[in-house]
């Protein structure tokens, strides 16, 4: 592909047509680096497919531009540069044919299909090495810089050659002076093994940017790609209005020391914004960048977890193969917008169990909450052992995403915002983050689709015998829901550090609808029905090679709950009852958390496996699984433990545990504690009424008295939910 760009490049400067000549004058065009109506940036990577015997001539809106373009199989491939902002035509003529395909280009800061620019939005050029963003107005909106402001954060392109030194860090390469090459090689230089056996310097050629208002990277090893590529996703939690900054796997060593190249942005990072619907844009105008440059990869894989984990699950349904053709999802969901419903849960939850002397043992609470809790763990809150994966994983997420006063965004950046006291302006919660797709309100806040109505807390629990229809009966009424955004006020500690110690308020229970009993909140149907409609709701729609890998981490009460795997999988059986391109990898990680890493093997497996569909196109992605590619789990040293279809049985399906379900124990969510199915999902359920419900046995063996009865339908005047 270097070649490619090279004889291009070259083409370009000597100024004359490349002439094509075949027996007939059938042509066709074809955009390689995007779809004709997504351009981005001015270029395309354009493709003229010839088979006839007439000189070709290539026209971008009527001019020539021929002496772009260079041989490249059965045609000629050229990067068309110089397109207006809007609707292009590129014309190819081999007389008497001639083909015209119209492009819509569209400006390099975006938008293309997300919608409307989010602001404020904290520039971060600097933090990522790029120098001060550029100026872009004189109305005083967005960052102070010398000569004026920057609304949309844009910065020059810097490119630059580092290498990776054998003390494990990447150092930038020496140089004579702004363009030679290195003086002597350095002392400290690591080599590496490639994937084809070659042995190099572990020197890398780096590019870095902004793209659709997103700082991007795209690096490679210097004379040794392979023509693969990884997308290197990342996770956490944000609510955007920032542009964020690179992680550390925009520069994978292994990755990079395989000779794969590694593509990555802020915009596809969860720690920035979890506005899916822009990350999958962002994602799709940075392979186009790198397509520009070294032409389409062989295939491209993504790695990343938890939030990088989802984009792949929702960019593969929403974008089929257009940024990633495989996938690697790691500590993964389903989505994003579905974890929201339970986990808005927890405090309400927490707090009542908090203050009730039954919940005191900890190991009890998973009867509620249906996550792991132990009674060993360390509590970070309290400072004792005792905690569950409600207080351990999800902690702060609910004024995170549902406080529109609150936010962790402190960053010194903000300093430079103007107009002064612009931050103070932004309703910082998740509905805010994402009001674009889930509508605003008549108070002007964004909608929510957060619901609890009918939900019965610890049902399971009570037909499983292990709690009393009268604690049954208390935490329903008396768990309460969450007040709408319009009335909510500003949080206690240990969210607010000058109200600490006095204002202790871990469950955010000042922004609670309590009483008894409490009132239940209803989500919003035009949220609702708009989110299920984005794409950001993961439907199990995916056909590329999938394998889910994670660390077992339950014992430690992280937040990446291993049941999640098969919550997709259960999506993807629901859409068309197949899931035969997922498969499912744990590796153990107790009892003293991770100690192996097992994506350098799902990249070895999925390059057998990718290799296999281009050799065997029509055998379709199921059907070119190498032997590696089943269900698989592993013990803590890598090893593997068990492998084949039959290892998760009993997840799913009803049949005896497998070898690999009985060495993990999955746990669930609150949601499905309550009668929810283990996929998750459920918005809002349908209700029935009460006496509808026990007379369906809904309640096991409890047979509700007629207080008990009368009680019921006070907490849910509504009826309960019909799963």
């Amino acid at each position: 592909m270097k070649a490619v760009v090279v004889l291009i490049m070259l083409a370009s400067l000597i100024g004359y047509p490349t002439p094509a000549y075949a027996s007939r004058a059938d042509l066709a065009l074809e955009v390689l680096s995007s779809r004709p109506d997504q351009v981005t940036g001015g270029d395309a990577l354009v493709r003229v497919r010839q088979t006839g015997g007439a000189q070709v001539r290539i026209l971008r809106n009527g001019q020539d531009v021929t002496s772009s373009f260079t041989r490249t199989g059965d045609g000629l491939t050229g990067l068309v540069t110089g397109l207006a902002d809007g609707d292009n035509t590129i014309t190819a003529v081999a007389r008497p044919r001639k083909e015209t395909l119209k492009l819509r280009n569209h400006p390099i800061e975006g938008p293309v299909f997300s919608g409307a620019h989010q602001y404020p939005f904290l520039c971060k050029t600097e933090r990522g090495g790029l120098g001060p963003p550029t100026v872009d107005n004189q109305d005083g909106q967005g960052m102070r810089v010398t000569g004026g402001w920057s609304r949309d954060c844009f910065a020059p392109t810097v490119k630059d050659r580092l290498y990776r030194s054998t003390d494990g860090t990447f150092k930038a390469m020496p140089t004579e002076g702004p363009t030679e090459g290195p003086t002597e090689r350095p002392a400290d230089m690591a080599t590496t093994t490639l994937l084809d056996g070659r042995t190099v310097d572990f020197v890398v050629r780096r590019e870095r940017g902004v793209i659709n208002r997103f700082l991007y990277s795209t690096a490679m090893i210097e004379d040794g790609w392979n023509g693969r590529a990884i997308y290197r996703f990342d996770g956490g939690v944000a609510i955007g209005h920032d542009q964020g900054t690179l992680g550390s796997g925009a520069l994978d060593p292994y990755g990079l020391g395989q000779g794969y190249a590694i593509l990555h942005s802020s915009g596809t990072r969860t720690s920035t914004h979890y506005n899916l619907i822009l990350g999958g844009e962002t994602a799709l105008m940075v392979k186009e960048r790198f397509i520009e440059q070294y032409g389409v990869p062989l295939y491209t894989v993504g790695v990343g977890g938890s939030g990088g984990a989802i984009q792949q699950y929702i960019y593969g349904q929403n974008l089929g193969d257009r940024v990633i053709d495989a996938a690697i999802p790691q500590y993964s969901y389903p989505d994003m917008v579905t974890q929201t419903i339970h986990v808005g849960d927890c405090e309400l939850l927490e707090r009542y169990m908090d203050h009730d002397p039954r919940w005191a043992r900890w190991d009890d609470r998973t009867a509620l909450i249906g996550m792991n809790a132990s009674d060993t763990v360390a509590n970070p809150y309290t400072g004792r052992a005792g905690s569950d994966e409600c207080v351990n994983g999800w902690r702060g997420l609910t004024p995170l995403t549902m406080n529109p006063l609150w936010t962790s965004n402190d960053d010194p950046e903000w300093e430079r915002m103007d107009p002064p006291g612009v931050k103070d302006t932004v309703q910082w919660t998740h509905w805010d983050d994402l009001r674009n797709i889930y509508g605003t309100d008549e108070r002007g806040y964004a909608r929510s689709t957060w619901d609890n109505v009918g939900v019965q807390y610890g049902l399971a629990a009570l037909t499983g015998g292990v709690i009393t229809p009268a604690e049954f009966l208390d935490v329903n009424a008396k768990a309460g829901s969450w007040k709408d955004s319009a009335d909510m006020v500003q949080e206690g500690c240990p969210f607010v550090s000058t109200a600490c110690p006095a204002d202790f308020d871990p469950w955010s229970a000042r922004n609670a609808d309590l009483g008894d009993p409490a009132p239940r909140r209803a989500g919003d149907p035009i949220a609702i029905r708009n989110v299920q409609r984005s794409g950001l709701v993961f439907t199990g729609d995916i056909d590329i090679p999938v394998i889910d890998w994670r660390h077992y981490l339950e014992d430690q009460l992280d937040m990446h709950n291993a049941h999640q795997s098969f919550a997709s999988r259960q999506r993807m059986l629901n859409h068309d009852g197949r899931a035969g391109n997922q498969v499912i990898w744990f590796t153990d990680a107790r009892p003293d958390g991770p100690r192996f890493e097992q994506t350098p093997e799902a990249l070895r497996v999925i390059d057998a496996w990718m290799a296999n569909i281009r050799k065997y196109p029509a055998r379709g992605v199921t059907g070119n699984k190498p032997p590696q590619a089943v269900d698989r789990c592993f013990a803590t040293d890598g090893t593997q433990i068990a492998a084949g279809p039959h290892v998760w049985d009993g997840v799913l399906d009803r049949r005896a545990p497998g070898a690999c379900t009985q060495r993990f124990p999955l746990y669930s969510t609150t949601r499905v504690v309550a009668g929810g199915p283990l996929e998750g999902g459920v918005y809002k359920c349908r209700l029935q009424p009460v006496d509808r419900a026990i007379a369906k046995g809904l309640y096991g063996d409890w047979r509700p008295t007629r207080d008990e009865r009368a009680r019921l339908k006070q907490i849910f005047p509504t009826g309960v939910c019909d799963y």
